[in-house]
């Protein structure tokens, strides 16, 4: 069974409805999820906010964080998860923001990526460096990754 599978049936199991908010990833994590058969059972709705204005006007994601901290970074994966929880009937979301390359800095190395899980219990966040390894498994492994976060998230409650 694929790690998408068991994300699904661990959420009808418990009775929870899971929203997506991706910005690297471009909706890969909802994609994977709806395409399997009987998913929208559980999967409520996908953010693809790929832009700071769409972070910001589909997930509440404020300016000044932002400004302060940059698209890439654990405080704005904690305010998309929360948004995500906050502007869907759900009891889970996941949130991706990240480099996947080309490119990025010093400071902010490609194949950096920030994820954010919320739920009643409030959000948690962590940052991966998947490595300069290409744009598309940079994005696989971060697709990858928001999936085992619903699935560990999902076995806790």
């Amino acid at each position: 069974m694929s790690l998408a599978a068991e994300v699904l049936e661990l959420a009808k199991d418990h009775g929870v409805m899971i929203a997506t908010a991706e910005s690297c990833t471009g909706g890969m994590v909802s994609a994977a999820l709806t395409d399997i058969p009987g998913s929208s059972a559980v999967v409520e709705r996908a953010f693809v906010t790929y832009t700071n204005q769409a972070k910001m006007d589909m997930l509440g994601v404020a300016a000044a964080t932002l400004e302060a901290h940059g698209a890439v970074s654990e405080a704005v994966a904690a305010e998309m998860a929360e948004g995500a929880l906050k502007n869907a009937p759900v009891q889970l979301a996941v949130s991706i923001t990240g480099i996947a390359g080309p490119g990025g800095s010093e400071f902010k190395p490609e194949g950096r990526v920030c994820f954010g899980i919320a739920d009643a219990h409030g959000v948690r966040t962590e940052t991966m460096e998947f490595g300069a390894q290409g744009r598309d498994k940079v994005r696989a492994a971060a697709r990858d990754h928001a999936l085992a976060l619903l699935k560990g998230a999902l076995l806790a409650t």
